[in-house]
């Protein structure tokens, strides 16, 4: 199991661009999938984007797909969310997740979780 603490997110405006880092203890963390869920008031947590632990493979959720970024660089122990064309509807709490083996869309499938970080997009 690794720790994730995550850094970023904050306040924009609509059409604004917002990043997310999430850093992971742990000498294995090129063997976890990680995942980036949001979740926004009085709404079930979604899925929005995974990654592997390779960075070679990523899938991203429909509402996502174009304008948001995942990276990764396992040197550093670190994973990114670069969010572009943000929009109101994007305003969430955002979670870093991790798990070994590949990353998976369903966040009950995670044992590792950042402590979440707060994107609002002003309209």
């Amino acid at each position: 199991q690794v720790q994730l603490v995550q850094s970023g997110g904050g306040l924009v405006q609509a059409g604004g661009s917002l990043s997310v880092s999430c850093a992971a203890s742990g000498r294995t963390f090129s063997s976890y999938g990680v995942g980036w869920f949001r979740q926004a008031p009085g709404k079930e947590r979604e899925f929005v984007v995974g990654i592997s632990g390779s960075g070679g493979a990523t899938s991203y959720a429909d509402s996502v797909k174009g304008r948001f970024t995942v990276s990764r660089d396992n040197a550093k122990n670190m994973v990114y969310l670069q969010m572009n064309g943000l929009k109101p509807e994007d305003t969430a709490v955002y979670y870093c997740a991790a798990r070994s083996g590949g990353f998976r869309s369903d966040s009950r499938l995670y044992d590792s979780w950042g402590q979440g970080t707060q994107v609002t997009v002003s309209s």
